[in-house]
């Protein structure tokens, strides 16, 4: 008789992480149910392991009928709950669906696997909940939370949430830079890609401390991060935040100029443009643009901060760390561009 597998729920399956995180499982050895709303695109269903199961978080009785469907596959037992759907927005603007899909889809979750016999809870959170730090300093799972804007709000309440709410869950906190891949996708890279690329003059300018920076990571390094906390569940204790990124951001700076030596033959040079007409200059383009452009007022007073992690915990609790850095993968993602410029326009979301 085949041994049983055993089981994972994966929410945002059909995502830009959940996808790949789905594959990852499977070939690990485990049953995994991608939770994720009808429609495309939908979860890796082609792979024999992976069972597609319509959810909507912002339904409880969604929500209830897919933990119902999995508990009579599994007879309710579940080695993790890997939880990623979620709502973002890079406006910077309130919306309901924080608190409709995050905070509250997030306990219309865990209210539904309450009859479950769960290992594990992991939370995909952001390295944002964190107060940036002084350059030349790293931020640690223990440091000060501060949200500057309502997606990472959005996950400080929803870790709350899971801490206060259901304490009886044994949760473990993802706290994940901003994610790239071979083509870009992270959207404050691929911005500042594309105003290079089109020698846009507003390109030349920023308000903040060039030397700052922000830590990102390689979607393989974050799909191999969750796998590794799922894999060593029985060896993390209950409530634990871990940081996963690079521990070293490039600078604005460094960016800038590598990205003006590989599209343009030469260094992009960048002036100092005091906060206050930034805002002003940014207010008056997304005014003009109908608020189509990418740098919102709010943004400027964010310029100088420094996201620099220490992934001490990563490597003590699941022996990870990067395999791959942004300033070595940058290559790739402008090739693309300069050998396909509609198509890498394209899957990163961008208009010409």
């Amino acid at each position: 008789m085949t041994e049983q597998r055993p089981a994972v729920i994966v929410t945002g399956s059909s995502g830009l992480i959940g996808r790949p995180v789905c594959l990852a499982l499977a070939e690990h050895g485990y049953d995994v149910y991608g939770f994720d709303r009808v429609g495309l695109p939908e979860p890796p269903k082609e792979h024999e392991h992976v069972t597609d199961v319509e959810c909507d978080v912002t339904s409880y009785s969604s929500v209830r009928g897919a933990a119902q469907r999995v508990r009579e596959l599994t007879g309710g037992k579940l080695a993790s709950v890997v939880h990623m759907a979620a709502y973002y927005d890079f406006s910077g603007e309130p919306s309901d669906l924080y608190e409709k899909v995050t905070v509250n889809g997030t306990d219309r979750l865990l209210n539904a696997l309450e009859p479950f016999e769960l290992e594990q809870f992991i939370f995909t959170s952001t390295m944002l909940v964190h107060e940036p730090c002084e350059v030349g300093q790293h931020i640690q799972e223990e440091d000060s939370l501060q949200a500057k804007w309502p997606y990472p709000q959005s996950k400080i309440d929803t870790e709350r949430l899971i801490r206060e709410g259901h304490p009886n869950v044994h949760s473990v906190f993802l706290r994940i830079s901003g994610i790239y891949t071979d083509f870009g996708r992270q959207p404050t890279l691929v911005q500042q890609i594309k105003r290079i690329y089109e020698k846009d003059f507003q390109g030349h300018f920023f308000p903040g401390d060039p030397r700052s920076g922000q830590s990102a990571v390689y979607l393989d390094d974050v799909v191999d991060a969750i796998v590794r906390t799922v894999e060593r569940r029985h060896n993390i204790h209950s409530k634990t935040a871990i940081l996963i990124g690079e521990p070293d951001p490039p600078s604005y700076e460094s960016l800038q100029e590598e990205i003006g030596r590989q599209l343009h033959g030469k260094e992009w040079a960048t002036l100092h443009i005091p906060k206050p007409v930034a805002k002003v200059g940014a207010a008056v383009t997304d005014k003009l643009s109908g608020g189509e452009a990418f740098i919102k007022p709010f943004m400027v007073a964010m310029s100088d901060d420094h996201y620099a992690l220490d992934i001490s915990r990563a490597k003590e609790l699941l022996g990870w760390q990067p395999e791959h850095e942004l300033m070595s993968m940058l290559p790739k993602i402008l090739q693309g561009l300069k050998e396909n410029p509609d198509q890498w326009y394209q899957q990163n979301g961008l208009k010409r």
